[in-house]
Formats: C-alpha cells, sequence, structure tokens
C-alpha cells in the first residue's frame, strides 16, 4: 500500500474503497489526481466536493470526487477523469490554486480508480471491485507495525469519546464562483440603471429564458432563472464579465440552491 502523508510509509493506512492509492514518488499518468493540503475546516460532503467538482470539470468530464472526513484521510481528496491526458492538462494548471485560502498540492494517483475501471470497462468492474476488496482484507493491518497503529487509534477514539465534546466548527460558505449548477443565474455589480427589459433582451439571446427578476432595494444584482440547469449554464458562460454599460463587468454566477 502507498504512503498517505503524513502518516510514516510503515504504517500508512489504505486508501479509500472508491478512491485509487496515493502516488508514488516516480509519477505515472493516470486518470486520477490525488490532492493534498485541502481546508480541513471545510464541510467534505456539503460544499468540498462540489467545489473541486466545479474547479476540475472546466477541463474534462469529472467520474468521481472521493473524500472524507475522517481522520486518516482529513485534507486529501481523489478527482477521476476519463483519460490520463485530462488529468494531466488539470494537474499542470491548477497545481498550487489555493483552495480556500491553502494551496493544492496535487499529483497522479498509484492506481485507478473504481470510477475510471467502471467507466472504460464496465464489464471487469465487478472482477476489479473483488480484487480490490481481497487485497485490503489480506493486507490491513497485517504487520505488527500497523497492529500498533490500529491499537493506538482505538485507544484515542476511545479517549476522544470520553473527553467533553469538542465545539462546532463555524460554518463555511462555499464561494459563488464554486457553487453548483443552478437553472437560476445570480448577477452582480449591475448598473444601477438597469431595466428589466434590458435584462431580458441580453438573456433571451440564449433559449429557454423564463424570467427575470430585479430587486427593487439593491438595484445592482438581478436573478434570471432558465427552465433547466444546462440552458443557465450556456448564458452564464457566454454572458458572464459582459460590460452592460460598456464599463462595468456583470458577475454571473449559478444561484445558492
Amino acid at each position: 500500500m502507498a504512503d498517505v502523508h503524513p502518516i510514516p510509509a510503515q504504517v500508512a493506512p489504505a486508501a479509500p474503497d472508491a478512491a485509487a492509492q496515493p502516488p508514488a514518488q516516480n509519477e505515472v499518468a493516470s486518470e486520477t489526481l490525488y490532492i493534498q493540503n485541502l481546508n480541513e475546516k471545510i464541510k467534505v460532503d456539503a460544499v468540498l466536493k462540489a467545489s473541486l467538482r466545479g474547479l476540475f470539470k472546466s477541463y474534462g468530464e469529472v467520474l468521481d470526487v472521493v473524500a472524507h472526513s475522517n481522520l486518516r484521510m482529513r485534507g486529501q481528496a481523489f478527482v477521476s477523469f476519463a483519460s490520463p491526458e485530462i488529468a494531466a492538462k488539470a494537474m499542470k494548471e491548477v497545481r498550487g490554486f489555493p483552495l480556500y485560502s491553502k494551496p493544492m498540492q496535487i499529483s497522479f494517483a498509484k492506481t485507478r480508480s473504481d470510477a475510471v475501471v467502471k467507466h472504460l470497462d464496465a464489464e471487469s468492474f465487478e472482477a476489479h471491485k473483488a480484487q480490490r476488496a481481497d487485497h485490503k482484507r489480506t493486507t490491513r493491518y497485517s504487520n505488527p507495525l500497523k497492529q500498533k497503529f490500529r491499537t493506538k487509534r482505538m485507544a484515542a477514539e476511545m479517549d476522544g469519546a470520553a473527553a467533553a465534546p469538542a465545539p462546532k466548527r463555524p460554518a463555511v460558505q462555499m464561494p459563488d464562483e464554486y457553487l453548483p449548477p443552478n437553472k437560476i443565474l445570480f448577477l452582480q455589480n449591475l448598473p444601477e440603471s438597469v431595466t428589466k427589459d434590458q435584462l431580458m433582451a441580453l438573456f433571451s439571446q440564449y433559449p429557454n429564458l423564463h424570467e427575470v427578476r430585479l430587486i427593487p432595494t439593491k438595484r445592482d444584482i438581478a436573478f434570471v432563472e432558465y427552465l433547466d440547469e444546462g440552458s443557465a449554464g450556456v448564458a452564464k458562460d457566454a454572458l458572464h464579465n459582459y460590460k452592460l454599460d460598456g464599463e462595468n463587468k456583470i458577475k454571473i454566477t449559478f444561484a445558492r440552491k
């Protein structure tokens, strides 16, 4: 089993079931990226996974994002693509990007993830899954050092259960740029003189426009609703940073669900 920083190699835990193992020193391009140094204060399921998917989807189809909040996997994630070429381009351009104020450390995963195997050859997926499960059973905590690590971890968990509950972490709101797709767009930085007819004319260039809603008490923002997320995404990509008054760029993001 490959290393998972910062746990020493001889006691490194197994990679998560649905992800690939972390990489060896001599990297070989693969479809899955192994990401470290993620902000541990960000909620994994509610925010982090969606942020990673939103960040990487511009490079190609994201097959899967795997991240866990347990002690062993905290601050780490795996992002799987359809090909090594897509993964390599994404790694080259995103490595070091400060996601939630922490620069991401990115390398290739050592093995293929379940999602990649299923994508490339669905017929062999069950055999792959069974082989991985068998390997996990025969290797996990199979030597004295790993067993010692397991014992210490269990003791620490028991001590933690007996202690007073830790204070809850403050909720961290996802930045607008990383919000998941929505059929409603959120417009910011509008000229205060903008009218509903102007926005209707602008956004009706793209199919399936449903409604434009201005905010009477705050003229520099508005909501534009389409019949589906795909149509909203097309309009968002085309009109983000558009200069409606010839000077100020409109900021367009998906509305929060």
